[in-house]
C-alpha cells in the first residue's frame, strides 16, 4: 500500500556520504525536500552543465554590501528559485538577516510548507557576501567544513 507522502520521494543525501554498509546514503520524504532546497540555494546559475539555468541568483550578490537592499534582493532570489525548482513545496517565505557575529554573513531563514500538508517547515541557509580575510567565497560551507 502506498503512503500519502510517497510523492516526496527519495534520493541521495546532501552532502553525499557513505552509509554503514558502504553504500551511498539516501534521504527521503521531508528531509529530501529540505536537502533539495539547500542544493537549489547553493547552486549558482550556469554551474550545472546540463541545466545551465538551475540554481539561485543569490550568488550574483557575492560581493554586495551587507545592507537592506542586498537583503531584500536575497529574499526575492531565494523565493524565486525555490518556487521554480522545488514543486513539492508551497507558501515559501524567505527572510534575510545579517548575522550578529559575522558582518559578512546573511542568514537566510526560509519557511515553507510541503504541498498537500499543513506542516510548516523552516531552515537557515548561511550566505557569505565576502570573506573578511581574502574576499574569496565559501557559501554554504562554514569554517569547520559543514
Amino acid at each position: 500500500m502506498s503512503n500519502d507522502r510517497d510523492f516526496l520521494g527519495k534520493g541521495f543525501r546532501f552532502p553525499v556520504s557513505i552509509n554503514l554498509n558502504g553504500g551511498v546514503s539516501s534521504s527521503q520524504l521531508e528531509e529530501n525536500v529540505r536537502q533539495s532546497i539547500f542544493i537549489i540555494l547553493g547552486t549558482a546559475p550556469g554551474e550545472r552543465l546540463k541545466r545551465p539555468d538551475f540554481g539561485c541568483r543569490i550568488h550574483d550578490l557575492m560581493f554586495a554590501p551587507n545592507n537592506e537592499m542586498t537583503a531584500a534582493r536575497a529574499e526575492i532570489y531565494c523565493e524565486e528559485a525555490i518556487y521554480k525548482y522545488e514543486p513539492r513545496v508551497s507558501k515559501v517565505s524567505c527572510r534575510a538577516l545579517p548575522n550578529a557575529t559575522q558582518p559578512n554573513l546573511l542568514d537566510l531563514r526560509v519557511e515553507y510548507q510541503i504541498s498537500g500538508s499543513n506542516s510548516d517547515r523552516n531552515l537557515v541557509f548561511p550566505f557569505y557576501l565576502k570573506n573578511e580575510d581574502d574576499d574569496s567565497h565559501k557559501n554554504g560551507v562554514t569554517s569547520n567544513g559543514t
